[in-house]
């Protein structure tokens, strides 16, 4: 299969001896003007390489190659310049990182080279980012899936805590959302040091002893240490350490941040953390707001706002029950789920997804699980 090339350049003669010249090696396109190769770009999937021309009307070479690597940072960019463009040259280094200068003419065997070392950059690029997304999401995948071994209430308590957190970004049109879905997603993973007996006293609000005030305090800071060591999430380590510092600083810890300063995602999450504790503790979402606003100084304003908003946007769920084999992605456990046993295997609140289901089918068929099990969802799922 040939590597696509995209030659952009006002001159139609030009283009059509790119065409000649080179499409026996390449998958060659070609566009009149900046414009017309952004529509390109758009319409026709990915470029490993791009050639504009720097002298062209209307949008130049360096204002297309610009918006080239905003919108296909991947894609490798390579400039046509005439001998006196060296000032033209360094400014379109400067605003378009260019991977190579051609000066026109150029000889089809110098393109030739040119364009091979472009390709092999764009493989290099995208193989090497392809392995960092794998082993981000195998490493977010294995600290979830021990946590949820571990220490089911927290567990469970992280998925509530992610879905409101999803919600609250889309509202707020916060740019780059799977951060702080993510975030939501781990922050409960340093409560693998702390008992499940004190989660549950926790999260329902009970009198917590100072040795057990202690161990909760220091979860966030136990999360931060493992997460801060895995490529590209020491931004979600920074929020996960944060998620618990009130936005007047009146808690258990009285040195650093406040306001402001605490990261943005931080400040969401605390919000989406004590709803969920206070739902935990038997409130209904909208006495957990009117409990919340009681405290107001304790939260970011405009998260605050963004969580009862979002509330108010939630569709009607009605409540029934089902047996585990009647269970189906994106149905909500209204209940805690145990075994015949009593032993807890999935808190409330949590969406059922295709491994819990495969999970609970293994449960029934060996130990037994309690049925049926109260389940919530939209009303148009039921129909």
């Amino acid at each position: 299969m040939k590597n696509k090339i995209l030659f952009v350049d006002d001159d139609p003669n030009i283009l059509m001896a790119y065409s000649r010249n080179l499409r026996k090696l390449y998958d060659v396109d070609t566009a009149p003007g900046g414009a017309e190769g952004l529509a390109k770009l758009a319409g026709n999937g990915s470029y490993p390489v791009v050639v504009s021309d720097l002298r062209m009307p209307g949008m130049d070479g360096i204002e297309f190659l610009s918006k080239v690597r905003l919108e296909l940072p991947d894609t490798v960019r390579i400039m046509l310049t005439g001998n006196a463009d060296l000032e033209a040259a360094i400014e379109s280094v400067n605003k378009g990182n260019i991977f190579r200068f051609l000066v026109k003419p150029c000889d089809p065997d110098t393109m030739k080279g040119v364009l091979d070392a472009g390709i092999r950059q764009y493989n290099l690029i995208t193989a090497e980012r392809e392995i960092l997304e794998k082993t981000l999401k195998g490493s977010i995948k294995m600290l979830t899936d021990v946590l949820s071994l571990v220490n089911p209430v927290a567990f469970g308590r992280a998925s509530r805590v992610k879905s409101t957190v999803a919600q609250m970004a889309k509202y707020l049109k916060l740019e780059n959302p799977w951060h702080y879905e993510v975030a939501a997603m781990l922050s409960q993973v340093g409560c693998v040091a702390v008992p499940s007996s004190v989660l549950e006293k926790r999260y329902l609000e009970k009198a917590l002893s100072d040795d057990e005030t202690q161990m909760m305090a220091s979860h966030p800071g136990i999360a931060h240490d493992i997460i801060t060591n895995i490529p590209r999430l020491e931004i979600i380590a920074e929020i996960i350490a944060n998620q618990e510092k009130n936005f007047d600083e009146s808690d258990f810890s009285k040195v650093g941040s406040s306001g402001k300063e605490i990261t943005l995602g931080a400040r969401l999450l605390k919000v989406a953390l004590d709803l969920d504790t206070l739902e935990s503790g038997g409130f209904t979402k909208t006495a957990a707001i009117a409990e919340m606003e009681e405290y107001s100084e304790r939260y970011d304003p405009e998260m605050l706002k963004a969580l009862k908003e979002t509330i108010r946007e939630q569709k009607k769920y009605v409540l029934k029950s089902v047996t585990v084999g009647e269970l189906t992605t994106g149905m909500i456990l209204g209940q805690n789920v145990v075994n015949r046993d009593g032993l807890l295997l999935i808190t409330k609140g949590q969406e059922v997804s295709n491994v819990m289901r495969e999970r609970l089918k293994n449960y029934a068929m060996t130990v037994g699980v309690e049925e049926p099990i109260e389940v919530q969802a939209p009303d148009h799922f039921w129909a």
